[in-house]
Formats: structure tokens, C-alpha cells, sequence
């Protein structure tokens, strides 16, 4: 696949950890762990390709409604793949990047991600996105607020804020947004993920439940995503020119 035709970003809604899990008569917890591995196949697939930034959809804003043992279940498991991954991260020069409110993460695991973040901020070829606590319209709250804050103290002037100033204020800011974003399990919605940033991105909707994700779904999206015509509103006729 020519190197041009590779997106630069790509985003994934990891869905289908559970049904996966009922579907070969293991708890829901076991989907997550295997959602786990399926996690770095991809990111060794996302690398090998060229694809400079990968993030995931990790844990949602309201993924807090599900039931306690399942979330401190899943904290349990992001806190030993955080430990687990650091030192690959390191080995294969990849920057950890958190976008979210994760200040209200639990202790522990905001101490894991400030370790991992401080320990590859400085690796600028490969980026692993993880979104935690993430929820777009929270993102676009948090934004304003932001905004307003400047505002008032009087380093913006509202009458020059445009989308690529509000854009400096988003969690994403030295990310660039999505070219291609995958769903997979069949389920055709963002569920409030990156809707700003992922305006005109290409989505993919793979029927493959998350666990069972590997390099060959990861290249059949690649592949579909290779052969789209990007028009950004643009007529195909003014491409040409």
C-alpha cells in the first residue's frame, strides 16, 4: 500500500468486548482482557503500517453507569496494561497521549499515566492516543470554559475566535484529527467520540467484535480507507484542479 494513501491518524470505538465474552460462555470481564490483547495487536499493526497516530476509545464518560464490579474490574486491567506496556512503548519509541478528564481517574491510575506520559513525551515519530473518562460534548464544555477563561483575562478576543483557535483549546490540540475512524462489531454510531475532530475523517464499520480484531481487519480498513476520494465538500472535478 503506497505510503500516501496510509492515514496519519487513526481512531478506533473498541466495541464488542462482551458479546464477544457471551458468545464463548466467559464473564465480561474475560472480553475486556482479551480486548486487551486484541489493544496491542493493533498498535503493533498501526506502527508497522506507518500510521503515526493511533488512539482508542478506552473508557467513555459514561462507561461510570455500568455496574462497580465491572469498573473496578476495568480499572484493574488498565492499570496492568499501563505497567505491562510502558517498557514496550519505550522499546518502539511510541509517545503515550491522554485525552479525557482523567484528573477524576483513580489514584492510582493517574499516577501509572503521568509516569507513562513524562517517560515518552519526548518520541515524536508514533503517537498511542488513549481517550479516558472521554466524551466529546464534555470535551467541547470543557473547551468553552476554557475560552471563557481566556476571555476574561484577556489573551483572546472573542471577536477573532475561529475554529482553528477554539481547536487550541480541545483535548486533542497537538494531535492531528482523525483520517479514518473504525467501529467495530457492526454497531454504525460515534457514541460521542472525537465528533468534532472527525468531521471529514473516512469511517469503517468492521463486523469483527473487538477480541477477535486483528492485523488482517486492521489492513482490510486501511484498505478500504485507501480506495475513497477525500473531497472535504469539494466537488471531484475541482480536485482535479
Amino acid at each position: 500500500m503506497p505510503p500516501s494513501n496510509i492515514p496519519q491518524h487513526v481512531a478506533i470505538i473498541m466495541d464488542g468486548n462482551g458479546r464477544w465474552a457471551k458468545q464463548h460462555g466467559l464473564p465480561r470481564i474475560e472480553g475486556h482482557r482479551r480486548g486487551a490483547e486484541a489493544v496491542k495487536r493493533c498498535l503493533k499493526a498501526a506502527q508497522d503500517y506507518g500510521v503515526t497516530h493511533l488512539t482508542l476509545y478506552a473508557f467513555s464518560v459514561e462507561n461510570w453507569s455500568r455496574p462497580k464490579d465491572e469498573v473496578d474490574a476495568l480499572m484493574d486491567l488498565l492499570d496492568r496494561f499501563l505497567q505491562d506496556q510502558l517498557p514496550e512503548l519505550l522499546k518502539r519509541k511510541i509517545r503515550l497521549r491522554v485525552i479525557g478528564r482523567y484528573h477524576e481517574l483513580p489514584d492510582n491510575i493517574q499516577a501509572r499515566l503521568r509516569e507513562a506520559e513524562a517517560a515518552t513525551r519526548d518520541f515524536d515519530q508514533h503517537t498511542l492516543g488513549l481517550a479516558l473518562n472521554y466524551g466529546s460534548r464534555t470535551e467541547v464544555v470543557d473547551a468553552a470554559r476554557s475560552i471563557a477563561e481566556a476571555a476574561q483575562a484577556g489573551t483572546l478576543q472573542l471577536d477573532q475566535l475561529d475554529y482553528d483557535t477554539f481547536r487550541q483549546h480541545l483535548y486533542t490540540t497537538d494531535m492531528p484529527d482523525p483520517d479514518l475512524v473504525i467501529r467495530t462489531s457492526g454497531e454504525s454510531r460515534l457514541s460521542n467520540f472525537l465528533l468534532l475532530q472527525s468531521a471529514y475523517a473516512e469511517i469503517y464499520l468492521s463486523p469483527v467484535l473487538w477480541p477477535a480484531f486483528d492485523e488482517a481487519e486492521f489492513k482490510n480498513a486501511l484498505t478500504a480507507y485507501a480506495a475513497r476520494e477525500r473531497r472535504y465538500g469539494k466537488t471531484a472535478e475541482q480536485l482535479i484542479h
